[in-house]
């Protein structure tokens, strides 16, 4: 007598999760094109409000009292970390559940270009110079605008999950870093230079003609995006998680190889306590070409982007996010140290060669895109949003000490060398710590 076994059917939604995938990986080619085409163009848009040099450079324009200049300064970091990790947190579970995710980058997107469209709109109405408040109001635009980018960054990594497999991740950072850098740099050495000059009172001029092409540029970035093609997931039926600092708090607490890549990634965003503060270190020798100095600082960030993506990029898809940050955090140890090396005449070349420290700034966004495609393997697709939101979050903590930084580069501080060595020290250590994080790939 033969007997014979009826194979296990599978549930529904299993059936269901095969056949997502299907779709997703049938359009996967066609999706990758497109989002590098829209970091392409978010990286024009990003060049001309580089938080580095521009932004900076704008705040001093604005203010005159240097002490207050210095302490406004170190606030930037501040905001920009906000935006990056509060907002997030609080929208991740409701993405979680959108039912088209690009839908809500596009519209994150499309928030981006409204706090720069209005900074150029009051520069050309002259309102910087009218408004004795207008500091204040730049602050809150730039906290709106950096709100808007954390939701967006939340959401590109959340769609990357849903379409690109891991190890194409890598590729779609280097195609948007190498055209995306291509096309920035050049129109940033073309325009920049003719637009930013030096007023009658020594001043920077120029910055209405700047921003506005800034905010043009996100809206132009934004149609890039009604070309993705995004299967339903399903995921409209899926249950709340709840409050998004108390589901942040319960992932930190129960996830032991989490925690280990957060504490990495809080001692390397240091990195960014002391980046307003380059522009200021470098333009300490007096030139009569300023705006020439900060658009060659800005093109030459940007070519390190160009020039760093696609190596990392390899690296990331054929051995790891792990060694690929860990390269990233040695990598970015060398600018605060050469900035004060050169600075202090430790080094021969001084002001000639302070535009190297801005070609390995062009590390910095490389290593935060990393990290989160590196957290994107910690978890399932459906959980993408709340682990990064929550290493985002993570990632501010730092940050709560930036006005301390300013003011200690400041006329009653201690100066830019003890400040930008620490930091060094401290990103080093995070980059020794890679050594003891978990890789999934090696699951």
């Amino acid at each position: 007598m033969t007997s014979t076994t009826t194979p296990p059917v599978p549930p529904p939604e299993a059936e269901a999760v095969v056949g997502r995938s299907e779709a997703v990986e049938r359009v996967e080619s066609r999706n990758l094109l497109v989002l590098a085409g829209y970091h392409v163009a978010l990286r024009l848009a990003w060049i001309f409000k580089t938080e580095s040099v521009i932004v900076p450079a704008f705040l001093d324009t604005i203010v005159a009292t240097p002490g207050l200049r210095d302490t406004l300064r170190g606030c930037l970091p501040v905001l920009n970390r906000f935006g990056h990790s509060v907002p997030p947190l609080l929208y991740a579970d409701r993405l979680r559940r959108a039912e088209r995710k690009t839908s809500v980058l596009l519209a994150f997107t499309l928030m981006m270009a409204v706090p720069f469209l209005v900074l150029a709109a009051s520069w050309f109405l002259g309102l910087h110079e009218r408004w004795s408040f207008f500091p204040a109001v730049f602050l809150v635009l730039y906290a709106l605008f950096f709100s808007a980018t954390g939701l967006n960054n939340l959401a590109f990594g959340t769609v990357q999950g849903k379409l690109i497999r891991v190890d194409r991740r890598g590729r779609l950072m280097a195609i948007a870093g190498i055209v995306g850098s291509i096309l920035a740099v050049s129109a940033a050495w073309f325009v920049m230079p003719a637009v930013l000059s030096q007023g009658p009172d020594g001043r920077l001029q120029g910055f209405g003609t700047i921003f506005l092409i800034s905010g043009l540029g996100f809206v132009g970035s934004a149609v890039f995006l009604l070309a993705v093609h995004e299967p339903d997931d399903g995921s409209r039926a899926s249950s709340s998680r709840g409050n998004g600092f108390v589901s942040a708090w319960r992932l930190v607490k129960e996830d032991a190889k989490f925690r280990g890549l957060a504490l990495v990634a809080m001692l390397y965003m240091t990195i960014q306590l002391v980046f307003p503060h380059y522009q200021a270190l470098g333009l300490s020798e007096p030139s009569d070409s300023q705006g020439v100095r900060l658009a060659t600082w800005v093109v030459v960030q940007n070519a390190g982007v160009g020039l760093f993506s696609p190596v990392v990029g390899a690296v990331a898809d054929r051995a790891g996010n792990r060694l690929a940050f860990r390269l990233l955090a040695f990598g970015s140890v060398i600018a605060p140290v050469l900035a004060i090396a050169l600075h202090e005449q430790w080094l021969p070349g001084g002001a000639s060669l302070f535009w190297v420290v801005f070609l390995l700034l062009g590390l910095s966004p490389i290593g935060m895109r990393t990290l989160s495609n590196f957290v994107l393997e910690y978890c399932d697709e459906e959980d993408h949003p709340r682990y990064l939101s929550t290493l985002k979050l993570c990632m501010a903590v730092p940050f709560l000490f930036s006005p301390l930084v300013g003011f200690l580069v400041g006329p009653g501080g201690v100066g830019f060398a003890p400040v930008f060595l620490g930091v060094a020290a401290l990103v080093a250590t995070a980059g020794l710590l890679t050594f003891t994080v978990h890789e999934p790939r090696h699951d």
